[in-house]
């Protein structure tokens, strides 16, 4: 089995009461990508939905993007989560994660990807398109 290694990071447990270093960092080394503005942007959906955001994936090292399929360029190298929309409301989610200035979008039917690089969305297959399209 693999051992862990987290990198030591000034937190501020003030600043993002509802998130750690460690839930963001890589799941298969640890590595740690620290972004002050992504972290207040997550910080003011989590207060305005005022429910805990469930996060499936943060930032990922190059060999954990490497071995989920992710794209070589992925935001998840830097900073990007995928929020589970588990006991959320799709629409809210989405309204709010705008609202706070993200600016890429992925669209899945389980989880919704958020990050801040290029103001960008994409769905992750038809039946996400259709999931999302429901009225």
């Amino acid at each position: 089995m693999k051992t862990k290694h987290y990198i030591k990071v000034d937190w501020d447990g003030d600043r993002w009461p509802n998130f750690s270093a460690r839930e963001l960092s890589c799941r298969h080394c640890g590595q740690y990508y620290h972004d002050p503005e992504f972290l207040d942007k997550l910080q003011w959906v989590r207060t305005k939905i005022e429910k805990p955001l469930h996060i499936n994936s943060a930032h990922r090292c190059f060999r954990h993007n490497l071995a989920v399929g992710g794209v070589p360029m992925s935001q998840h190298r830097k900073l990007a989560v995928d929020i589970s929309l588990r006991n959320h409301n799709k629409e809210e989610l989405n309204f709010m994660c705008k609202s706070a200035g993200f600016t890429g979008f992925g669209y899945y039917q389980t989880f919704l990807h958020i990050d801040t690089g290029r103001r960008r969305h994409w769905f992750g297959g038809d039946k996400s398109l259709e999931f999302w399209s429901d009225d």
